[in-house]
């Protein structure tokens, strides 16, 4: 059994997400995220390949370029509004609204800024445009078991994993 990082291998890491430019962490986990390596694209591209034949113990750091993920930021997704237009309850930095396009399609907007008069919010991933490094630990590796395999991470995992990087 290898215990190094392989396709098919669960393996479980902290990470976190930090600003190239600023040092500022933009995004951390709370608990350990769990996945099946080369099957469940958890990761950038990037990050999966610098992952394998990582062994337990293992801290990468892997600097990524969010512009190639997400593209350039999107100015006419920032809207303004005045406050008196905006429900109490989404006045909160950082607090994610969902509206639907013309189409009926979901799209999330965060709250960026808010003051008196006006509360801003932006449809722009927060990753979007920013040069990263993302700060990898391996904490376990293990053979998959073959349900493992099918659903791409734990069996009883909760978050969906493939929504890390669009939040």
């Amino acid at each position: 059994m290898s215990d190094t990082i392989e396709k098919e291998k669960f393996v479980e890491l902290n990470y976190k997400v930090v600003d190239e430019k600023t040092g500022d962490v933009l995004v951390t986990v709370d608990y350990p995220i769990g996945y099946v390596h080369g099957i469940n694209d958890v990761m950038n591209e990037q990050v999966s390949k610098e992952l394998d034949g990582k062994k337990v113990g293992d801290i990468i750091e892997v600097p990524v370029d969010m512009k190639q993920v997400y593209g350039e930021r999107d100015e006419s997704l920032v809207f303004t509004d005045a406050i008196e237009n905006v429900p109490e309850e989404y006045r909160e930095i950082g607090m994610t609204i969902t509206m639907e396009s013309e189409k009926g399609e979901p799209k999330s907007f965060i709250v960026t800024r808010f003051d008196d008069k006006t509360l801003t919010v932006d449809g722009n991933n927060p990753l979007c445009g920013r040069d990263v490094v993302f700060m990898l630990e391996v904490l376990s590796i293990r053979d998959a078991t073959d349900e493992e395999v099918d659903l791409g991470g734990a069996v009883d995992a909760n978050p969906d994993l493939n929504d890390i990087l669009s939040q």
